[in-house]
């Protein structure tokens, strides 16, 4: 309706015309003898004829004062005429006649006009109607009208003072209170007595974690990434309770120096590919499916290290490559990644193909929303000083020791076989789990061409908006990676092999306090720790606060 009504309001130059032309009749019927009939009129119009473009007049140049004026009447509304010898005679006094011939011709045209302008428009009614609400909701409108000034001054506000055009960033920080119970002595391997451990340190710590992820986008579907990452949550592995089972998913201790902790670029190859290189601190667990929506981050999910999703996911953790999934908007996903854990070595058995490298695929299938299940395979070499410590460790700190040192320190390749799934009972209840088992083989020193095998699973049951919406009670219960079978002995007799199951036990209850604060206690038990049923059973308590932003 808008539209229309600018349509007419062009017309009002016409309108100006004719009430100037009617202005100066009195002074044109002073000079020139009046037409007093209608023949007259018609016999001096019979020598004007109308034109279309002002250049048809041979005497009017674009220096004369009234050019914009008579271009306009002309070319625009169509209710100029001229003489047949192609002049207008624009210092020519006009007679009442002529005016009236001129005025009636103009009307006609904006009644044209206007007819064409307002076919569409709404009813008389309708505009009344219209009149009545605008009055009736005036002081609505006029706060809506000054919400709308104030957001206009808000975001010029935030446009002059924004932090990056390309880059936002988000941030989460960590405020943990946790203790060990349940034992005096720390964990010892199978085949080792209990009675010659050391003693466990059990005092109540309180520790913290923050990171900062900016975030950046140069063509809308790209992302690269850069996070700082400060922490002092001294882990609580096999220096503090003598086993790796009992860590926490969100610890690491750096004295809370800020480090970069992950870099990387993800980018879209057509509609049904997605690329991501990591050029440090590559985490395939990140970049992937893990079928544990619920349990997977470290800050809302599980509180333990193992609880979170499959070891399978951790090979090649902190190292430098680049993750593909393919995804052609159908249920099956195909996903392949490959990490170097010292890529940027240039030493002998070090380097990003010459080195530790773990090197993983993955079939993903949905058939629907409610089921997702995943098939996962992962090839991995580790020899010693290519990872942390200057120490093998197959699964990454979770399972036992002999399980991530099967060899005493031999470099080793491994296949690592996983299943995955994920079952939604409605819209608050979600079921998953997953198996995986490895098979290694040493690739040096006395245990070389020696193999070992090794299993693991876990269940997990996830049950939101529990009490309040947003919360979440999560329980997880599985074995952590154990070493079922190996080959090779040590030289005081004793097989790296575990004898007996250690269990975990996991319940937590996150509460979602606000959007961007939530707060959750939970309690993981160690059964059997290390696999050996001479090792007390550990419990570890904790209360983990997280903050958004």
């Amino acid at each position: 309706m808008t539209t229309q009504f600018r349509n007419v309001l062009k017309l009002s130059p016409v309108v100006l015309a004719a009430t100037f032309f009617t202005a100066n009749s009195a002074m044109a019927s002073s000079v020139n003898e009046q037409v007093t009939s209608v023949s007259q009129l018609t016999a001096q119009s019979d020598n004007i004829g109308q034109v279309t473009s002002v250049s048809q007049f041979s005497d009017v140049q674009p220096t004369d004062w009234a050019f914009q004026a008579l271009q306009s009447l002309v070319e625009r509304y169509g209710c100029i005429a001229g003489y047949p010898n192609g002049t207008y005679r624009g210092n020519r006094a006009l007679t009442r006649y002529e005016f009236a011939a001129g005025l009636n011709a103009c009307l006609d045209r904006v009644n044209e006009l206007i007819a064409t302008a307002t076919a569409d428009l709404v009813r008389k009614e309708d505009l009344a109607t219209l009149q009545r609400l605008q009055e009736e909701f005036s002081a609505e409108l006029a706060t809506l009208r000054g919400r709308v000034d104030a957001l206009e001054a808000r975001t010029a506000e935030l446009e002059a003072n924004q932090f990056s055009t390309t880059t936002k960033l988000v941030g989460e920080a960590i405020f943990n209170l946790s203790d060990i119970f349940g034992s005096d002595n720390r964990a010892v391997p199978s085949g080792v007595n209990p009675a010659t451990a050391q003693d466990l340190n059990s005092n109540t710590i309180f520790a913290d974690r923050v990171r900062l992820n900016l975030l950046s986008s140069f063509f809308g579907s790209d992302r690269l990434q850069i996070r700082l990452q400060a922490r002092n949550v001294t882990p609580y592995g096999t220096g503090v309770t003598g086993t790796n089972m009992t860590r926490l998913s969100f610890d690491g201790n750096d004295s809370n120096d800020v480090l970069i902790d992950k870099l990387n670029y993800a980018f879209n190859l057509g509609d049904a590919v997605r690329v991501q290189v990591d050029a440090f601190g590559g985490l395939l667990y990140e970049n992937l499916n893990t079928f544990t929506p619920e349990f997977n981050s470290s800050g809302r999910g599980s509180i333990s290290r193992y609880g979170r999703f499959s070891p399978i996911y951790r090979v090649g953790e902190g190292g430098a490559g680049a993750t593909l999934s393919f995804n052609p908007k159908g249920p099956i996903t195909v996903s392949a990644a490959y990490l170097a854990d010292r890529a940027n070595n240039p030493n002998d058995g070090s380097g990003f193909l010459n080195g530790g490298y773990a090197a993983l695929g993955q079939i993903s299938f949905q058939p629907n929303q409610a089921f997702n299940i995943g098939l996962t395979y992962a090839r991995t070499y580790q020899n010693i000083g290519n990872v942390a410590n200057n120490s093998i460790n197959l699964f990454n700190s979770t399972g036992s020791q002999y399980a991530n040192n099967p060899f005493g320190g031999a470099a080793l390749t491994a296949d690592h076989y996983g299943v995955e799934a994920t079952l939604r009972l409605g819209p608050k209840v979600t079921l998953g789990g997953w198996y995986g088992y490895s098979e290694a083989e040493a690739k040096g020193g006395t245990a070389n061409g020696a193999n070992a095998y090794f299993e693991y699973w876990a269940a997990n049951v996830a049950f939101k908006d529990f009490g309040r919406q947003g919360n979440v009670l999560g329980f997880i219960f599985g074995q952590p990676p154990k070493a079922t079978g190996n080959e090779f002995v040590q030289t005081n007799g004793i097989r790296r092999q575990d004898r007996d199951t250690s269990y975990h036990l996991e319940a937590l209850y996150r509460l979602q306090l606000t959007e961007n604060i939530a707060v959750t206690p939970g309690v993981l038990v160690i059964f059997n720790p290390e696999h050996n049923d001479r090792n007390d059973t550990v419990y570890v308590g904790t209360l983990r606060t997280t903050f958004t932003f």
